[in-house]
């Protein structure tokens, strides 16, 4: 008998105990599906690599097929390594005005020297008006390390301590810059060159 009465109340606890515990299956509609690979959704990420706490930022911050391709063919145009954030009027123009031959005193594509061709840049792309002589250009500008140099910023040359900038590019990347050389006309040439690196006097940015 007290045998009887002693399983009867482990039952009565058990059937209390499985309503406050009661577990709900799995509903197909529910937030709370099983984990699977198909399920699973990519964490977003910006432009600079961070992630990004609103999943509605990735297709703002991403680049679309059109201009991933852009920035690809520059990239391998100028033989640089763009990081497809770089002014794309910039790099169009600049392009245009590859292979224009050297003429000094003349800014047009018809010829150009460096100055000339620094301020017809300026012009289309910012709508900025420079001054035209390399020298007075260093005047208009904010002087930069050369390691914080970047994309669409100038770069100026002087033979020595003791004399005056006499030439003037602008930066694209990976110490790469474009300029009116007297030698080539407009091109893209390395700031590591041993020319280049033993005349280079200062970076600029037009504020």
């Amino acid at each position: 008998m007290m045998k009887n009465i002693i399983l009867s109340c482990f039952a009565i606890v058990a059937l209390g105990l499985s309503y406050f515990y009661e577990v709900k299956p799995a509903d197909a509609n529910s937030e709370t599906q099983n984990f699977t690979f198909e399920n699973a959704s990519l964490i977003p990420f910006s432009p600079d690599g961070n992630h990004t706490t609103n999943p509605f930022e990735k297709a703002a911050n991403t680049l679309t097929y059109k201009d991933s391709l852009f920035y690809k063919y520059y990239s391998q145009n100028f033989a640089v390594n763009l990081e497809f954030n770089e002014d794309k009027e910039l790099l169009e123009t600049v392009n245009e005005w590859i292979g224009t031959p050297y003429r000094s005193g003349s800014a047009s594509k018809r010829g150009t020297d460096c100055s000339g061709f620094v301020t017809s840049i300026y012009r289309e792309v910012y709508g900025i008006n420079l001054s035209r002589s390399s020298r007075s250009m260093f005047q208009d500008v904010k002087r930069i390390k050369k390691d914080s140099v970047r994309t669409g910023d100038l770069v100026f040359f002087r033979r020595s301590p003791k004399q005056p900038i006499y030439h003037v590019g602008i930066y694209l990347k990976n110490g790469k810059f474009v300029h009116s050389a007297t030698n080539g006309g407009v091109m893209i040439s390395s700031l590591k060159q041993a020319y280049y690196q033993r005349n280079y006097y200062a970076a600029g940015r037009v504020n």
